[in-house]
């Protein structure tokens, strides 16, 4: 059995949240400074043509050279990112789009070392930017972008992939395919129809485990394993989470009485299911699950079909302009 550092987290436990893992680490230089710019224009029902345009202008105003790339399918920002990695010798890359476009980025990283990424959050959910408290403006992005400081930060590796915010299986995959359907509604109102419609026709998942020196299997209504803290635009999931801290947190409720629907989801849409018996909470930097029925996992919002991940936590990596 494999060793890993796991603590599991008491009822009522936080960890505290530190500058120090924000603070810059790098500094790249100012001389001949380009961008790459990464967008798709019809992304967020054209959100991402709107801040674009911001983009461009502040870059305009300042006289700072940019290199755009515009995108019109899944999967061709990690493509574009791969091919500017084994081209360029520094590259900054400005990213406009969502957790699943930021995702893709950086499955397109071929050396950390001569690549940075600037995130501008312009998705439906925009959970990471969120839980890594990024600005609201896009002036202040790119304030930030061209001091060319960046810091290093965390990701889940998983299986081939990886993961930036937060991976899992159960009710949030039930949720995001109940949404994929739901109409009607939009933004955080859809999620919330998809949600309520998820917690009428509850289903729990039996799962089989292993982190650190535990192992087992029980039926769980949802298993998640967080680098951020948010889903679902907003969800505060893994409360404890802190992004660079060299771990993450994994969040099992296990199968509970059908009467305990509505107090779970009240608690769960305050963020203070990590306080009910059904709930347990775990630090960790490798984590091990498959599923045993038809359930699937999502990285990032994105659905896949595994049925077996290995889950590994990889430390101050991966390099942000933000």
């Amino acid at each position: 059995m494999r060793r890993v550092g796991i603590w599991q987290i008491p009822h009522g436990l936080k960890k505290v949240y530190t500058l120090q893992l924000i603070k810059p680490v790098y500094n790249i230089g100012m001389e001949n400074l380009t961008f790459d710019i990464i967008y798709n224009p019809v992304s967020s029902g054209g959100k991402s043509l709107k801040v674009f345009e911001e983009v461009l202008s502040e870059l305009d105003r300042r006289g700072i050279n940019y290199v755009v790339h515009k995108t019109s399918y899944a999967g061709e920002t990690t493509e574009i990112v791969k091919k500017l990695n084994k081209e360029q010798d520094d590259t900054k890359a400005i990213i406009l789009g969502g957790d699943g476009t930021f995702g893709e980025a950086l499955m397109g990283i071929t050396d950390f070392n001569t690549i940075a990424l600037g995130l501008i959050p312009c998705g439906t959910g925009n959970d990471y930017a969120r839980a890594m408290r990024f600005p609201k403006e896009t002036k202040e992005f790119i304030d930030q972008f061209t001091k060319c400081e960046t810091r290093t930060t965390d990701f889940i590796e998983v299986n081939d992939k990886r993961c930036l915010n937060v991976c899992g299986m159960g009710m949030d995959v039930d949720i995001l395919e109940r949404y994929a359907v739901t109409k009607g509604v939009k933004g955080k109102l859809k999620y919330y129809a998809a949600l309520f419609w998820v917690v009428a026709h509850l289903k729990f998942h039996k799962i089989r485990y292993t982190i650190g020196e535990e192992s087992g299997e029980r039926e769980v209504v949802i298993t998640s394993i967080a680098n951020g803290q948010f889903i679902g635009g907003g969800m505060n999931m893994s409360p404890n989470s802190i992004i660079g801290d060299g771990k993450f947190n994994v969040i099992m409720i296990d199968r509970f009485k059908r009467g305990q629907k509505i107090p779970l989801l009240l608690s769960f849409l305050k963020g203070k299911h990590l306080t009910r018996p059904e709930t347990r909470e775990f630090w960790a930097d490798e984590f091990d699950i498959e599923i045993l029925d038809d359930g699937k996992f999502q990285m990032d919002g994105e659905l896949f079909d595994f049925k077996k991940i290995h889950c590994k936590l990889i430390h101050g990596k991966l390099r942000l302009l933000n």
